[in-house]
């Protein structure tokens, strides 16, 4: 399916554009460096910072912070503190969150398929 088919099929009615502009907005969310690992993580369930922070080891704290609060604006990740626990912060996908998980397997599979890393 193209771009143009993408378009035709869904409510994005733009004749004057090439490309619909939710599937833009989709990219410019997911495709930011570390969305797609925080997703794939929090699809485990809810999960504390330090939980995340070790499941994707690159990432700086300072990072993460920004990446789990532009996901929350978005909709797509709710921050929850207990109030018993002192700074106890638990993170997790909300129903728009976890509906990507079906996105987000067809992007493994499709990576399996065709991306190669370079082992050194």
């Amino acid at each position: 399916m193209t771009i143009k088919e993408i378009d035709q099929t869904t409510d994005c009615d733009s004749k004057q554009k090439e490309i619909c502009p939710k599937f833009e907005r989709t990219f410019s969310i997911l495709g930011k460096k570390w969305m797609g690992l925080i997703i794939d993580v929090l699809l485990e369930g809810p999960q504390r910072f330090k939980n995340i922070s070790t499941a994707i080891p690159n990432v700086s704290d300072r990072v993460l912070v920004e990446r789990l609060k532009e996901l929350e604006q978005e909709g797509l990740v709710l921050r929850t503190v207990d109030p018993k626990a002192t700074m106890r912060v638990a993170y997790s996908l909300t129903k728009k969150g976890t509906d990507l998980k079906d996105v987000m397997n067809a992007v493994q599979i499709w990576a399996d398929e065709w991306v190669c890393i370079d082992e050194e």
